[in-house]
């Protein structure tokens, strides 16, 4: 696991006023990364670190020549049109960037560096994104027990989940094409499905649109293929974690999942905010992960003290929904719900390891989804099937309006962040998604 130093001190500041700002998701002890450039420019993408309101443009900064050594080798890779080339470095070059950004944004910094740093400033406001990384597979887990035995109780009442979901973390292989950054707009999807009572399956729009809480895994090394990713090791191959949105058509997914996993319900669209929170920014909020000592214990490839002792990350999560008739008359989102990833069943190192442990080779830039995050308590759950108990039991919106599935025009706003005494804040931003109507071909 990382080490605290002094990037994690709660009490350092930096000569930039928003980034100490109550409440901001990006103070010094953040520096999460993402892709971007200037609204409505024709500027080249290039990578670029949160602080406070602003972006710190690497391609600009790596211009300048202010780092060197190692840092500066990582910045240039960092400053590239996609963080790929950043990933493959590995946790040394990560940490080597991460400190030098602190050093340069920090209060104390000498005064000549940080009017270098202030002049590659551009506000997040005029900022637009892309994909933080070239996308190679995208793999999407099933690991929150809340979150499938709520599911399973509201399609197969009295039932458990499948045996086998206590003893590995389940995954289908997910579409590259289709993920999109925060403010993706999709069509609804067509699809077969059964309706209730029919004996026949129809093709037509989803009735019953969904979204799922996820967190995103952007892999950093890889791994040979034939060799897998010890448990112990998987975490160094892991450069950060984004929020991401696994947009689910229910009604598709339940008529095709027999037996195969999902293929029309999910190929879509998925969404990923566009900062990557690296490990290093989440070490202060590691926690121990826990089974039931009743459950099944994993098996020797899947445990390991150090996973017992701080395997899981309290990661605070909420989903929003903002519909159209809300945005017309002018009120705001509503929040649907919310939850910790501490709750999770299978954590991350336990993904990746599972992941590789038949010798499937892992490249920079691959994408893991976590599975939907669903807690134990009321209001804990991370979709709106589990929400509304499959429809039957619409959650109020406001103004009015009820949800038993997602309507067109509706846009759904995940938020993440981790905060406890001692630590400072660290966010996520948001991932923001909008249903359009079905394109119907005629």
């Amino acid at each position: 696991m990382i080490a605290l130093d002094h990037t994690h001190d709660a009490g350092a500041r930096s000569w930039l006023g928003s980034a100490q700002e109550g409440g901001t998701d990006f103070p010094l002890q953040n520096l999460p990364f993402a892709v971007f450039r200037r609204q409505g420019s024709q500027q080249a993408l290039r990578g670029g670190v949160a602080i406070g309101d602003q972006v710190l443009d690497l391609a600009a900064l790596a211009a300048v020549g202010v780092l060197d050594g190692a840092a500066r080798q990582a910045l240039c890779a960092a400053a590239q049109p996609a963080l790929n080339d950043f990933l493959a470095l590995g946790p040394q070059a990560w940490r080597a960037l991460r400190h030098a950004l602190f050093a340069l944004l920090h209060a104390d910094a000498p005064a000549a560096q940080a009017q270098t740093a202030c002049a590659c400033l551009v506000p997040q406001a005029d900022a637009e994104y892309a994909l933080p990384a070239r996308i190679g597979d995208y793999t999407d887990f099933y690991t929150s027990l809340d979150h499938a035995l709520n599911c399973m109780r509201i399609m197969y009442p009295g039932t458990d989940v499948p045996a086998n979901f206590r003893w590995l973390p389940q995954a289908y292989h997910g579409r590259v094409s289709s993920i999109g950054v925060s403010g993706q707009r999709f069509h609804r999807p067509m699809g077969q499905y059964l309706p209730q009572g029919a004996a026949t399956p129809v093709f037509q729009p989803c009735a019953r649109m969904d979204y799922e809480l996820e967190l995103g895994f952007w892999i950093g090394p890889g791994n040979a293929q034939g060799h897998s990713i010890a448990l112990e090791r998987a975490e160094a191959h892991v450069f950060g974690i984004s929020l991401l949105n696994d947009w689910s058509a229910r009604d598709i997914q339940a008529w095709e999942m027999a037996p195969l996993g999902p293929f029309h319900a999910k190929n879509f669209a998925t969404t990923v905010s566009p900062w990557i929170v690296t490990l290093d920014a989440l070490a202060p909020f590691r926690t121990a992960w826990t089974r039931p000592a009743s459950d099944p214990q994993p098996l020797p490839y899947l445990q390991s003290p150090s996973n017992h002792e701080a395997g899981a990350l309290d990661i605070q999560l909420e989903v929003w929904l903002h519909s159209e008739q809300a945005r017309v008359q002018g009120r705001g989102p509503a929040r649907l719900s919310g939850t910790s990833f501490r709750h999770q069943y299978w954590n991350m190192a336990q993904m990746v390891a599972h992941h590789t442990a038949g010798g499937c080779n892992l490249q920079p830039g691959d994408l893991i989804g976590s599975g939907t995050i669903s807690g134990p308590g009321p209001g804990e759950a991370g979709a709106l099937i589990e929400l509304a108990r499959g429809g039957h039991s619409p959650v109020d919106i406001g103004g009015g309006e009820q949800r038993g599935f997602l309507h067109d025009g509706d846009t759904v706003v995940l938020r993440g962040w981790c905060e406890k005494p001692g630590a400072a804040r660290i966010g996520f931003g948001q991932c923001r998604g909008t249903v359009l109507a079905a394109h119907v071909h005629g």
